[in-house]
């Protein structure tokens, strides 16, 4: 009898900052060059919570609707990454992860697998802003 250990499903966090670039790179060097390391928009918003908001992890964890022991993960992962981007002289591509924006209404293209928000109170998009596709669904 085979058993097959299958993760649990991850829980959706909550996110309340979009940032202003989704893409950092070294200067001087050509994107075909570059590695890239992707952060997950959860990981962005752990540290921007506990290093740029100075949050004690319980408290982040709180505002992220996660354990503390899952901030704490998630924490020391985004870290790591950044890390490994500025030691290591590699790119930075923002996107992804299990996360639902505060204030914000989601949807994603089931075209391209495009993922936007828009503020909650605005209508409903016609189309996928990124290749226009009306084939979308949201909440």
């Amino acid at each position: 009898m085979l058993i097959i250990d299958v993760p649990r499903p991850r829980k959706c966090r909550s996110v309340s900052h979009e940032p202003g670039a989704t893409y950092f790179k070294p200067r001087g060097i050509p994107m075909t060059e570059l590695e890239e390391i992707v952060l997950g928009f959860d990981e962005l918003e752990a540290v921007r919570l506990a290093d740029l908001e100075g949050l004690y992890q319980e408290d982040a964890a709180a505002k992220m609707k996660v354990s503390r022991q899952t901030f704490g993960n998630i924490i020391h992962a985004a870290r790591a990454k950044i890390a490994e981007v500025i030691v290591g002289g590699k790119a930075l591509k923002i996107e992804g992860g299990v996360f639902k924006m505060r204030g914000r209404r989601q949807f994603a293209c089931s075209a391209c697998k495009h993922k936007w928000g828009v503020p909650c109170g605005t209508r409903r998009p016609a189309e996928c802003p990124q290749c226009n596709s009306p084939d979308w669904r949201g909440d």
